[in-house]
């Protein structure tokens, strides 16, 4: 199919299943026209992953907890499909005594553990991305209101989104001369593995809809088309910015 990402090759990570964010994000962008590579953890997820993808999506093992993994899954990328395009980056992780627990009680254990999957892999996805991205190259990365405000029950990992969006900023200053673009989509609570993992999620999920201009939650498929636009050559002039797509929660 042709559309706005013809041409291109997008690595997507982050999937977990097909109520993921990020397969929101894939089934956009290949309806714009891209070849997918969908990155996994470990066999488990692979297993999950074969159950939705077909043989036109590739898959390359990358656990972003280890520099040497990302590096090594970047290679095998280059080696297999050649310079990429645009990077999604939808991973975040926290343990569940560190994220029921409270900030108060967070452990430095879990805290570091949370900044390194949340945030700091961002950093390394971009350095070793980078070095395979053609020039205009796109980097996405899914944040969340919790960075910025002390939702109920998000803890640890408000202060991950915060570590990550401020990482954007930097990311976007330094890629700038290679023209590569970072930015961040600040997705609407939606229900997702992750967001079960929060205590009262259910809760959450409510008062977000309840917050919306519509009525509505966002769904995964909106959040697909605006990372679909931003590893778009349509968004060469955006980098740098954390973008709502979250019909106007944050307004409130």
């Amino acid at each position: 199919m042709e559309g706005i990402l013809s041409g291109k090759t997008i690595v997507i990570m982050g999937v977990a299943n097909k109520n993921s964010i990020a397969w929101g994000c894939t089934k956009a962008i290949m309806d714009q026209g891209a070849k997918v590579v969908l990155t996994y953890q470990n066999d488990r997820i692979k297993k999950s992953l074969n159950k939705i993808v077909d043989d036109s999506i590739a898959l390359v093992e990358c656990d972003v907890s280890e520099d040497a993994n990302i590096e090594k899954a970047f290679k095998q990328i280059e080696d297999k499909f050649g310079k990429v395009d645009g990077i999604i980056h939808a991973i975040a992780f926290a343990d569940k005594e560190t994220l029921e627990g409270g900030v108060l009680n967070t452990k430095k254990e879990g805290y570091n553990l949370a900044q390194d999957v949340s945030a700091y892999s961002l950093i390394a996805v971009s350095r070793y991305g980078a070095e395979i991205m053609n020039e205009k190259g796109s980097i996405v990365t899914l944040t969340y209101f919790g960075s910025t405000r002390a939702i109920p029950n998000y803890n640890m990992m408000g202060i991950a989104k915060a570590s990550l969006e401020s990482s954007v900023r930097y990311l976007a200053s330094d890629l700038g001369d290679r023209h590569i673009r970072v930015n961040a989509i600040s997705a609407g609570a939606i229900k997702t593995l992750a967001v079960t993992g929060i205590k009262h999620h259910r809760d959450l999920l409510k008062e977000s809809q309840s917050r919306t201009v519509d009525g509505e939650n966002v769904s995964t498929s909106e959040v697909g088309n605006v990372a679909a636009f931003l590893v778009s050559d349509m968004a060469t002039g955006v980098t740098g910015d954390v973008i709502y797509v979250d019909k106007g929660v944050h307004l409130i």
